[in-house]
């Protein structure tokens, strides 16, 4: 088996490609960052399956069709597709320049896009496969200070949803899951670029990228699911977003702000990868480890649903049992 990751020297890319290697599937990483793809490569062949890197930016549609077409060549056939590549701006509307902002859609949104119109023709060919497009908490619950972000993932769902039905409509057999991820430990609140003079942080509570990289395999390996949604934080942001949106404007228009930024001043000379790749020794976590878990109970929860639902109908059963035995019913 065969999988393709965008976005995968660092991160969740790299968590990703870690969890697919050490399940034995054949690996192949794309990035901006040949160095780091090079160490994702020796990595990955640690494992004993077979590792290749392509250095192609998302934002180039004939890079990453180049990229499926060698990947397709050198491999044989690509068995999923994972869109993961990002690039976000902390700041204020206000702060973003036009190009800035354009830059950051065509990596977090177009990039996505385009990975998916590189690989669903090969895909087609023998109508098997499955695309897995990364979302966030973010997608259905925008917040201050990442606008460019948000709005880039929310174009991925309404992307990935009208693509959906389109395969619907054509009987394909080619998956399409999308999964969105809550607040992850990555190296990027240190890279990405940042006008708000505090270093950033992800809005608590933080998950490792491994707690990503499993749910993603679980959405590669079960195309049947529509969405995953990790972590119970990302389940509360979407559903108290549909119950009290305007409430929730007028929290993160305070909370917003303090949960993204430290109290620490943004060094001067500190990196921003949105135009060029960052060269910095760096793989799948960022500097939160001490406050990050590794468990997502939702996510177990989320996998065996079907268990779940009866223990849960079992629990209601029996609870409703005592409560009639109690009132002599």
């Amino acid at each position: 088996m065969i999988v393709a990751i965008t976005g995968a020297s660092a991160g969740v890319g790299r968590a990703v490609a870690r969890e697919f290697a050490a399940r034995k599937w054949d690996v192949a990483v794309i990035a901006r960052n040949a160095a780091r793809l090079e160490a994702t490569v020796a990595e990955l062949r640690q494992y004993g399956v077979r590792a290749t890197a392509v250095v192609a930016d998302v934002a180039d549609f004939a890079a990453v069709n180049a990229a499926a077409q060698e990947i397709d060549e050198t491999f044989g056939t690509i068995d999923v597709w994972i869109n993961n590549a990002m690039a976000t701006i902390f700041a204020p509307v206000t702060k973003i320049t036009p190009e800035e902002f354009k830059r950051s859609t065509e990596v977090t949104y177009l990039g996505q896009v385009y990975g998916t119109m590189a690989a669903l023709p090969l895909m087609r060919l023998r109508n098997r496969g499955t695309v897995v497009n990364i979302g966030s908490a973010l997608a259905y619950r925008a917040i201050p200070l990442q606008s460019a972000y948000c709005g880039a993932k929310y174009a991925v769902r309404g992307f990935t949803d009208a693509l959906r039905s389109e395969l619907i409509h054509d009987r394909s057999a080619i998956g399409l899951v999308m999964v969105h991820l809550p607040a992850v430990n990555t190296p990027q609140f240190d890279w990405a670029l940042n006008k708000t003079g505090r270093r950033a942080q992800p809005v608590p509570p933080i998950f490792q990228p491994e707690v990503a990289a499993r749910a993603i395999f679980f959405a590669a390996t079960h195309p049947e699911r529509r969405e995953i949604w990790v972590g119970a934080s990302t389940v509360r942001a979407i559903i108290a977003n549909k119950l009290a949106p305007g409430l929730l404007d007028r929290y993160l228009a305070h909370a917003g702000y303090r949960g993204q930024l430290t109290d620490e001043a943004q060094p001067q000379d500190a990196p921003a990868n949105l135009f060029a790749t960052v060269d910095a020794d760096v793989a799948a976590h960022g500097r939160f480890d001490q406050a990050a878990t590794n468990r997502s109970g939702e996510m177990a929860i989320s996998a065996h649903r079907t268990l779940a639902t009866i223990l849960m109908t079992g629990l209601v059963a029996f609870g409703l049992a005592t409560w009639c035995a109690r009132r002599r019913f």
